[in-house]
């Protein structure tokens, strides 16, 4: 695969494009793993703005993909990469809209749902683990990042950026 990089990004990202269950972002800790420690494409800092950028912009934060496909293969790479990750699911979410659409109701459906909830759950909680190793900011970003989540998630539902910026200012304000 080490000579081929296009063949490698389609190796990498199709089959995580398939387990994305709950959106991209469930697959950014294995996909961290297989980009920076299996493959070598990148430093973890070098992901991890990578990453930053992709959420910044419009668009799904798995454009990450593109950004790593540029870095690895050029313009090609970055356009092998987004069809990777986003053609598979999105042929498997149109046979299963038409699956469940036939089934409305059905007792499988309601288990499926509910199986599939903390399965979603846990690959999330990986990706910020993940996310958290990589940042290296020590205890008190432990300590903050969390905290601070989930005490303005349970209060109120804000958007993703408005969350970034209260999550950066309690860090800041609570930095040594």
């Amino acid at each position: 695969m080490r000579d081929s990089p296009l063949l490698a990004l389609l190796l990498l990202f199709a089959p995580l494009s398939l387990l994305s269950v709950g959106g991209g972002q469930s697959v950014v800790a294995e996909m961290q793993r297989q980009v920076v420690d299996l493959h070598g494409w990148m430093s973890n800092a070098g992901f991890m703005t990578d990453y930053a950028i992709a959420r910044m912009a419009p668009g799904p934060g798995s454009l990450v993909v593109a950004l790593i496909g540029w870095q690895v293969a050029g313009l090609a790479g970055a356009l092998v990469a987004t069809a990777a990750m986003f053609i598979p699911s999105a042929l498997l979410v149109c046979a299963m809209a038409h699956l469940w659409a036939r089934h409305r109701g059905a007792r499988w459906q309601r288990a499926v749902e509910r199986g599939l909830m903390p399965v979603a759950a846990g690959m999330i909680l990986a990706t910020t683990y993940a996310l958290m190793r990589g940042a290296e900011g020590g205890w008190l970003h432990w300590l903050v990042t969390p905290l601070v989540g989930l005490a303005v998630l349970s209060r109120a539902r804000l958007p993703p950026l408005v969350m970034v910026g209260i999550g950066g200012g309690a860090f800041m304000l609570l930095a040594p």
